[in-house]
């Protein structure tokens, strides 16, 4: 059996290993399309002769902006990788300046976009563009030209020895990918990944997701732009697992009813927003039914990983998976077995909720410039801690500063930022990448994340604040949908609430409460405010006195990527936030703030 030291390994491995006529799937008009892991090698291969063809050497960069996962991306990414150039993914949903200044600063020669949208925006920089040379689209879009002339251009094999060659000569030590982090602040940086990196990190993380070999199906639909995403489809090539393409976010919940997922990937605000919805249906059950649903509840709260809470509970638990928690499985497509999260802290009530529910989510740590994993949970041999992040993968070593920084040593760790030699040197000191967050690691070797290094805060009184441990407790509540804790150098913390619109609406509703109809007045209605001071109440009670929040303000506004909120991973980007709300940050705090 080959081993494996590159990306494009991977798909020539599982070849020999299993040919599976699904290794990826895509739906196309209505109808889900099969690749099957030759063809998935031969579309590669026409890719790369097409690309020699279009005289592109050795180190050239080619941008891929897709809004949805799909088979064409995979295509591109091992065509694009075996003959030594870089693949460059770029979120889709970024500004145009961003575009624009990613493109540049990474000398991109070919774009391949997904869609008329992210053409349009694309189209608006263009004229920017210095290096760019030619731009296709995957959709077929009037005007702009179209993948499939590669698969044109590379339909004659002559020069398939050329490839041979090329391949050969891509070393594991090599530059493979270049992905620009969205960055709270300022300008994205682009981190170097080398194929080693990557491969390192799919090999020493896989044996943490627990699955059967080419019988497993995987649906996939966080952005594969992001080395989270990317890297769990690399361990899905790894074991042969087929893997689906979700349409889009929105049709989510449909494509896992059809595909009947075993796994998938998640990001905490999804599982949010999941569990959230279960809970509305329950509230509106009736009679012994919503009893029976909040009894539950109470016991998937209560749950403990290795039967910990002895027989009584264990036995009360199945009964409560075989009347309440099937049909939750039954809503995920009933054959899900495996989650895996990443890129924030997960709140522990959903891992335990979900787990209790035979659905259990393995949440792991890592960053961009570690490909990503440094850490993650794991049922087998007693490594699933709730209100942790895991115990450390193989190769990879962990150690705590004396400031309580997580810092990072192994294979898997950047080769730097993209012309970028200071905040390389800044990141990475005596063979350590300093990851900025705040953690520890207890006696049994699981690590647990406290906080971003950055964000803490001190108030005037000198007390240290952790903001996201905060947010992720007041985001519990159904009435508050995203959060900002601030008080940086102030006496009292405070906080930006953006309230849960839909939520307040249909609870306005229960109570016959008129709330108006607009966003601004439902944030200014005296009842609204009450009723999210109560909420905020009871959740500080988790805190000490000087955690707490002690005044809020709602904003009209909902939060997201496309308004500058959030990152593409739905991270909250702090500096904007706090720029947008500047005028309620001195009524909080006074004029003189």
């Amino acid at each position: 059996m080959n081993t494996i030291t590159r990306l494009f390994d991977f798909p020539y491995y599982q070849l020999q290993k299993n040919n599976i006529p699904a290794a990826l799937v895509t739906k196309q008009n209505g109808v889900w399309v099969k690749t099957s892991t030759q063809e998935y090698i031969d579309l590669s291969n026409t890719i790369s002769r097409a690309l020699l063809r279009m005289n592109v050497v050795k180190d050239t960069k080619i941008a891929v902006i897709s809004s949805n996962n799909r088979t064409e991306w995979n295509i591109m990414d091992i065509g694009v990788l075996q003959i030594g150039a870089q693949n460059v993914p770029i979120y889709p949903t970024i500004s145009e300046d961003d575009y624009e200044y990613i493109l540049n600063h990474c000398e991109a020669q070919y774009c391949f976009v997904s869609d008329e949208e992210v053409l349009r925006k694309l189209n608006l920089v263009r004229h920017k563009l210095i290096h760019l040379k030619e731009v296709y689209s995957f959709n077929e879009i009037p005007g702009c030209k179209n993948w499939k002339e590669l698969l044109e251009l590379g339909k004659d094999q002559a020069n398939q020895p050329d490839v041979e060659e090329r391949k050969d000569n891509v070393k594991a030590e090599d530059l493979a990918t270049i992905i620009y982090t969205s960055g709270t602040t300022g300008k994205p940086k682009g981190v170097m990944l080398s194929h080693q990196n990557i491969v390192s990190n799919v090999i020493d993380s896989s044996p943490r997701i627990p699955f059967e070999e080419s019988t497993s199906v995987a649906l996939s639909f966080l952005p594969i732009c992001h080395i989270f995403e990317r890297v769990i489809l690399y361990i899905y090539q790894y074991y042969s697992v087929s893997i689906y393409f979700a349409e889009s976010i929105d049709k989510l919940s449909d494509n896992i009813k059809e595909v009947k997922p075993t796994v998938f990937s998640v990001v905490p605000r999804l599982l949010e927003k999941v569990y959230d919805k279960i809970y509305a249906k329950g509230t509106e059950l009736s009679g012994i039914k919503k009893w029976l649903f909040f009894w539950a509840i109470d016991l998937g709260l209560k749950y403990e990983p290795y039967e910990a809470k002895g027989f009584w509970y264990e036995f009360q638990l199945n009964i409560a998976r075989k009347l309440i928690f099937s049909k939750w499985k039954e809503g995920l497509g009933g054959n899900l077995n495996v989650m895996v999260s990443g890129s924030a802290a997960l709140q522990p009530r959903l891992i335990r909720i979900f787990a209790a529910a035979e659905m259990p989510v393995m949440e792991g740590y890592g960053l961009t410039e570690t490909s990503p994993v440094i850490s993650v949970n794991c049922y087998k041999d007693h490594g699933f801690r709730i209100g942790t992040v895991g115990k450390v993968i193989n190769h990879v070593e962990v150690k705590i500063a004396s400031d309580g920084e997580i810092l990072c040593k192994g294979p898997n760790v950047m080769m730097g930022y993209y012309k970028d030699e200071e905040k390389t040197a800044e990141a990475l000191q005596n063979g350590y990448f300093h990851t900025g967050d705040i953690g520890e690691i207890d006696k049994d070797g699981f690590l647990k994340i406290t906080d971003r290094k950055k964000e803490m805060f001190k108030t005037s009184g000198g007390k240290y604040i952790a903001p996201q441990l905060i947010e992720n407790t007041m985001k519990q509540s159904r009435f508050i949908e995203q959060i900002m804790v601030i008080g940086d150098g102030q006496k009292m913390p405070a906080a930006f609430i953006q309230p849960s619109f839909d939520f307040l609406k249909e609870w306005a509703k229960i109570h016959n409460i008129e709330i108006g109809t607009t966003n601004q007045e439902i944030i200014a209605n005296p009842k609204v405010i009450e009723r999210i001071q109560e909420e905020v109440d009871t959740l500080n009670e988790k805190f000490g006195n000087w955690e707490k929040i002690k005044r809020f303000e709602l904003t009209p506004d909902v939060w997201s990527i496309e308004s500058g909120h959030l990152t593409p991973t739905l991270k909250l980007k702090r500096k904007i936030v706090m720029e947008k709300y500047l005028p309620l940050y001195k009524q909080i705090y006074g004029e003189t703030s």
